[in-house]
């Protein structure tokens, strides 16, 4: 007889292939998972089959292997990525292909090893894969980030409940923020991308030349390039498909202006840098650059990030967020910048998305830093938001009106 958790779990299964990824019969899909994922992965699976798909390929991840190289490799090895990996995922978008990541790496994954040596691996991937990087910040193909628990994820997060409650407990929360427990969930989630995109048709429509934040240790002004365009929720592919990067997703984001960006900015929430923990920084613009940074904690990764490359000290992504919100109203901090992200509002470092300018996806690199977008081989979000954060819109001739006050949208959609 079939279970509660059983229901919902396939119900969870269906919306990611539905809504997530929104698989096309006869589509293949590819579905990065880890070993600890292998219930719903299966789950997926069928469903992916049920819908049409031409073939799925599971690629299976383990935290415990990924940390094995940083322990055991040679240094040289730590410099390598294998560019017929990177090869692979390209020729798969290129057939196209849908991914679909059950991402949910461990916080403390790379605890106790060298900053340096995480650095120089993240590089080395990225650095490879920046083809395929393209694909996905272009919205080439349809892709999709999803959460489900693993023991090392919920212990962290729940770290104040018995240990045996704790996988129980991340379940309920990401069927929670996920509205598995509506009684139609692809219904409820079509409901939402249609409010989200309410929102997105407003600032569009605004096209306010900057935005002003104010929030304790936060006092920062961030000017938004001429054709600038604000997304949210699902997206159009190359193909026109629509698509959910991100489940679950609560924000609306454009792109800064490169070289418009000063003031200071303080965090509210810690920020998971691959596989380590960042908490309580701050940092200090001066026309787009970071000038001056701190943290708290994790410092060591914090300047590894920030020294990426030339375009790691720009931002790429301004995003809002209510704070009065399903995933922040669970009151819990989940460690997984996926769904902190969805929390609060925040911005990010490294690369712009091109489609968040109008005719980006058609422009070169050194056309999109022309017209104020910033090029990095990282994208890198980190949360701002908070119940004391304000932010005023700034129009083209110098006047203003409230955007948000304490931490929510200051007019109604």
């Amino acid at each position: 007889m079939e279970t509660t958790f059983e229901r919902n779990l396939e119900k969870y299964a269906e919306l990611v292939i539905r809504i997530g990824v929104n698989l096309q019969r006869g589509q293949d899909l590819m579905i990065e998972s880890p070993l600890e994922c292998l219930e719903l992965t299966r789950l997926i699976v069928n469903k992916a089959y049920d819908a049409g798909a031409g073939y799925v390929q599971v690629n299976w991840q383990d935290d415990r292997i990924t940390r094995s190289r940083l322990e055991h490799a040679s240094i040289d090895a730590i410099d390598y990525y294998p560019e017929w990996h990177a090869s692979m995922l390209e020729k798969f978008v290129e057939k196209g292909g849908a991914l679909l990541n059950i991402k949910v790496p461990d916080p403390d994954l790379y605890q106790g090893i060298d900053a340096n040596l995480v650095s120089r691996a993240t590089k080395a991937a990225a650095t490879v894969r920046k083809t395929y990087q393209n694909y996905v910040r272009n919205s080439i193909f349809s892709w999709c980030l999803i959460k489900a628990p693993t023991k090392a994820w919920a212990s962290k997060v729940f770290a104040d409940l018995p240990e045996e409650q704790r996988v129980e407990a991340m379940w309920d929360a990401i069927f929670r923020m996920n509205r598995v427990y509506d009684e139609d969930p692809v219904a409820s989630w079509r409901e939402h991308l249609k409010r989200l995109q309410r929102m997105r048709h407003i600032l569009n429509d605004k096209k306010y030349a900057a935005l002003h934040y104010r929030g304790p240790g936060t006092d920062l002004r961030v000017e938004l390039p001429d054709g600038h365009i604000w997304l949210g929720g699902d997206k159009d592919n190359e193909k026109g498909i629509r698509f959910v990067a991100n489940m679950p997703t609560e924000e609306v984001y454009s792109m800064p202006k490169r070289t418009g960006v000063n003031g200071t900015v303080t965090s509210t929430k810690p920020l998971n840098v691959n596989g380590a923990i960042v908490d309580r920084f701050s940092f200090e613009f001066e026309n787009g650059q970071v000038v001056r940074y701190a943290a708290e904690v994790g410092y060591e990764h914090l300047d590894h990030l920030m020294k990426m490359d030339e375009g790691s000290r720009y931002l790429g992504e301004v995003a809002l967020v209510p704070f009065q919100s399903p995933i922040s109203n669970l009151n819990r901090i989940f460690y997984n910048t996926g769904i902190d992200e969805n929390a609060s509002c925040h911005l990010a470092f490294g690369s712009c998305y091109p489609t968040n300018l109008d005719n980006g996806t058609k422009m070169s690199s050194e056309e999109l830093k022309e017209r104020g977008g910033n090029t990095s081989l990282i994208h890198v979000d980190f949360m701002m938001g908070s119940s004391e954060l304000d932010i005023d819109g700034i129009r083209a001739d110098g006047t203003s009106e409230p955007l948000f006050r304490q931490g929510n949208w200051a007019f109604e959609f």
